[in-house]
């Protein structure tokens, strides 16, 4: 297995772990808006938790993350094996394999993504 084939691989794997996660808080999602439609939700403030609104603009928030890790992952799986793949696109530099290992939908090297 070549060493783009085996990042293919694992974007992949990601991609459809993203996919998966994704289709789970939109249900979650869809499934808490249609009780605040119905009006059986009880969003007073729970003393000992949060209110039903503030849960649902996390799990949106969250869903927003999963679809741009989606983005990045669609994005690096059209690049991998193309010249530039692995670039920094911050100062042209390699990124290191290291990091590509860990996180090969990167687009910057660690120095450019502490920036």
């Amino acid at each position: 297995m070549t060493a783009d084939a085996g990042l293919r691989a694992v974007l992949e794997a990601e991609r459809a772990g993203a996919a998966a996660r994704l289709a789970g808080l939109e249900r979650e999602l869809a499934s808490a808006l249609e009780v605040a439609a119905e009006g059986g939700a009880d969003d007073e403030h729970d003393p000992e938790g949060s209110t039903t609104a503030f849960e649902r603009a996390q799990t949106a928030a969250v869903l927003e993350q999963v679809r741009d890790r989606l983005a990045a992952l669609d994005d690096a799986l059209t690049r991998v094996g193309e010249p530039g793949f692995g670039t920094c696109t911050g100062c042209g530099r390699p990124i290191a394999a290291e990091r590509l290992a860990v996180r090969p939908w990167a687009t910057t090297c660690v120095v450019c993504a502490a920036r």
